[in-house]
């Protein structure tokens, strides 16, 4: 009888341990990307320096995996500084009236080994549109300095800026309507 409930409370701790955990992207180990084609001759590269990620998951894989980012749009950056500010002005972004980039996703699918088609919704200069993206999960390893579980994700991307109303005064052949987005996480173990 001793040996049944043993093992009937080991089960019970490993489910709830696998319950549901929460993982926060690592700012010092993450970046959210983005490159788009000028003159159709030269890719200019950006990124946004303030987000956060959670990723939420009751499987080791991920494979059931909910993902969750914010970035500050005032937060571009392009190395740029009059060309950040243009891009934070009304022309494009318009970061005074929409602060805040967000993405949600609503479902995961494997697409191959440690690969996943990720969709969900997008949400950017006050619009809100469907995405998918591809998923690469990196694996998850102890961080000998921390002794703490860390993982990681790229997830990548394109989207068509004018589906956003992303500077609309600017035609295709100035500035593609294609924009690739590079997300790299690493993420702890809350």
């Amino acid at each position: 009888m001793k040996k049944v409930l043993l093992v009937v409370a080991m089960a019970i701790t490993g489910f709830f341990s696998f319950a549901q955990t929460t993982w926060k992207s690592d700012k010092g180990h993450s970046q959210l990307k983005f490159d788009i084609t000028h003159l159709g001759v030269s890719t200019v590269s950006g990124a946004f320096s303030d987000f956060e990620a959670t990723v939420t998951s009751t499987k080791p894989d991920f494979k059931d995996a909910s993902f969750q980012l914010t970035a500050q749009t005032a937060s571009v950056n392009t190395g740029i500084e009059r060309r950040d500010n243009h891009l934070k002005s009304a022309d494009f972004f318009d970061a005074a009236a929409n602060p805040v980039i967000s993405f949600k996703s609503n479902s995961i699918r494997k697409a191959g080994k440690n690969k996943y088609k990720l969709a969900g919704d997008l949400t950017m200069h006050g619009i809100t549109k469907p995405i998918t993206m591809d998923l690469w999960y990196r694996g998850t390893v102890t961080n000998p300095m921390s002794k703490k579980e860390v993982t990681g994700f790229r997830a990548t991307g394109n989207i068509n800026r004018a589906d956003f109303g992303i500077g609309p005064k600017f035609p295709a052949v100035s500035i593609s309507e294609t924009v690739t987005i590079i997300a790299d996480g690493e993420f702890g173990k809350q």
